[in-house]
């Protein structure tokens, strides 16, 4: 899905994934990031712990750009 997003509103994604133990180190809670699973925007937590769906997710990033919400997607 993210990938996906990414190309369509020319926005770079980056995807993080790490062994379950190295999100629960003194270390990763010293970067101030998200437990996860999460979804940033733009340095914006919008989920932590938990899933959201493509619509969720593609309304937040139009937000983010400025851009109106295609109506397929709207929340």
């Amino acid at each position: 899905m993210m990938p996906r997003l990414g190309e369509k509103y020319d926005v770079e994604i980056e995807i993080i994934s790490k062994p379950r133990a190295d999100y629960q180190t003194d270390a990763y809670f010293d970067l101030d990031l998200p437990v996860a699973p999460a979804i940033m925007v733009d340095g914006e937590i919008l989920i932590e712990g938990g899933n959201m769906s493509q619509p969720e997710v593609e309304a937040c990033i139009c937000r983010h750009l400025g851009i109106t919400v295609p109506e397929s997607q709207k929340v």
